[in-house]
């Protein structure tokens, strides 16, 4: 078989209202090389080392292995070459990243013609959700949900301006399920009719590139007032005085990162600095990150170098 090799990029979910529902992919990836082997082996570089080359109960390799032991197909030993620029476990879609590296090995070693959809409809019931599998095949903005039958229905689209984004990532990660645990049961028609507005508002203003239309749709009442407890960046970061670079401010995912969606009328690496000694005055430490909306999703990248 011939090498395999594919760029995943990281997402951000949620994006505030969009709960669930919807994903941008981000310019920081993970890099997967691989090629057939008499037994397994992993090297890594970048971050999470340790995690990134542990055979054993490794993300990847397992997904791979249950995709064709249930498509009923050899499993290939492999040897990977990974190079992960993006923290596990802090909301950034590290876990959608590597189920679908799994289920993209899968395609490949075991000669499965899955297309886009399948392939994100297989990572997504694996993931619970849909919004960062398709964002991170796809790239740029995605809206997904899995209908009945377990099939994706997946809409994207690249945003007509280039919206500099800033990342606040602590030290600690989040458990996903932690997080969930803090959400209520059941929702008040307010607060599920305002979440739907703001939503389909901020998917326009991403589309079109309406800042202002961005800052004004931003709020949530869904997700993040009840897990704000657990990601102290976010109230801090909420709290950044207005019309100083920072246009809106969501949870990245689950949390514990916070997205931030800059006003490119600044210069990014003074809003950057700005938002640093905001949280530094309230004893906040966080590794902030430049970076912008993903134009390729790992789909682009697999399928038109015809893999």
């Amino acid at each position: 078989m011939p090498e395999f090799r594919l760029k995943l990029p990281a997402t951000s979910a949620n994006l505030g209202p969009a709960f669930d529902a919807a994903a941008l992919a981000l310019n920081l990836s993970l890099t997967v090389h691989a090629s057939s082997a008499k037994q397994y082996l992993i090297t890594a570089s970048g971050r999470d080392v340790a995690i990134c080359s542990q055979v054993e109960n490794h993300l990847i390799l397992r997904t791979y292995e249950e995709v064709l032991a249930i498509q009923k197909k050899r499993v290939v030993p492999l040897v990977l070459k990974i190079q992960n620029d993006f923290p596990i476990g802090k909301g950034l879609g590290s876990s959608a990243a590597a189920r679908l590296a799994g289920i993209a090995l899968a395609v490949h070693f075991g000669r499965l013609r899955w297309d886009s959809s399948r392939i994100i409809a297989e990572a997504s019931e694996r993931e619970h959700h849909p919004d960062n599998a398709a964002a991170c095949w796809t790239g740029g903005i995605a809206v997904a949900r899995i209908a009945d039958g377990g099939a994706a229905k997946v809409a994207h689209f690249i945003p007509k301006r280039k919206w500099p984004l800033l990342l606040a990532i602590p030290d600690e990660a989040l458990a996903t399920e932690q997080a969930r645990g803090v959400l209520p049961q059941q929702y008040s028609r307010a607060d599920a009719v305002s979440n739907i507005q703001n939503s389909m508002l901020l998917l326009s203003a991403l589309h079109s590139g309406d800042h202002q239309l961005l800052a004004a749709s931003l709020e949530d009442r869904i997700h993040q007032p009840y897990r704000a407890k657990l990601c102290p960046l976010l109230p801090a970061i909420l709290d950044f005085p207005a019309g100083n670079g920072v246009l809106g401010s969501v949870l990245s995912g689950a949390g514990p990162s916070v997205l931030m969606f800059l006003d490119p009328k600044f210069a990014s690496e003074k809003t950057k600095s700005r938002i640093a000694k905001h949280l530094a005055a309230r004893g906040l430490k966080a590794e902030l990150v430049l970076t912008s909306v993903a134009t390729r999703g790992a789909g682009d990248f697999l399928f038109k170098r015809g893999e």
